[in-house]
């Protein structure tokens, strides 16, 4: 059965209170009456009294991103108005922290969240073994979250009895509490004569969860 683009359905809707909240499976609105932060780059629509502008990351964090390529650029949104995030097609999911939850989400999977909410870069221990490393981001306050993720996710228990291993390319997030560390899953040996393309994975430990996108990003084609 064929569907008008234009059906009522499909038109948004008024919000009813401030915030973020899911507009469909690939895009996050955000009410803004105050302050907002977002990922640089992932803002589709707006309208409204708002203004947006880039975010300095603080000295620690900016040199962090400098040596590693890495980290999350900000842009901070002002005013009164509504805004539309999204990346790549990409679907995305509401997170709540609080307190006693706090989350650590890779800079690229981070779409938009509440200006109430801290954040810090954070290194995966022993990172030097993946070849440019593993800086991720740190969320810790009380507010929402958007992220992403390349379809829908899988969010996998982890137990003091149960340790899970993860693709260094393919994890989103993961709880603070968890030890993390890198793995090698192949002899040197092996990795010479060409090995299983599986070399290196992210090792997490202790109580919580992990978020693993179904599929790794392809490799971006030489010139």
């Amino acid at each position: 059965m064929l569907r008008n683009l234009f059906d009522p359905e499909n038109l948004v809707q008024p919000v009813s209170a401030p915030g973020l909240t899911q507009e469909n499976a690939m895009a996050v609105r955000y009410a803004v009456k105050g302050e907002a932060r977002a990922r640089q780059g992932t803002m589709v629509a707006w309208r409204g009294s708002l203004e947006f502008e880039r975010q300095g990351q603080g000295v620690g964090n900016f040199l962090k991103r400098a040596v590693t390529g890495e980290g999350l650029a900000l842009m901070t949104v002002t005013g009164e108005g509504e805004a539309w995030f999204a990346s790549d097609a990409a679907h995305c999911f509401l997170v709540d922290v609080d307190e006693n939850h706090g989350l650590t989400v890779n800079g690229k999977n981070v779409l938009c969240f509440d200006a109430s909410l801290n954040y810090d870069i954070t290194t995966v221990k022993g990172a030097g073994m993946a070849g440019g490393g593993l800086f991720n981001c740190t969320f810790t306050g009380t507010g929402r979250l958007a992220l992403t993720s390349a379809g829908i996710p899988l969010v996998l228990p982890v137990t003091p009895q149960a340790p899970v291993h993860v693709d260094t390319d393919a994890v989103v997030a993961w709880s603070p509490a968890l030890s993390t560390s890198l793995h090698r899953s192949q002899s040197i040996g092996s990795m010479v004569k060409g090995g299983s393309g599986e070399a290196v994975q992210l090792k997490l430990e202790g109580e919580g969860v992990v978020v693993v996108n179904p599929g790794e990003p392809k490799p971006t084609p030489s010139s």
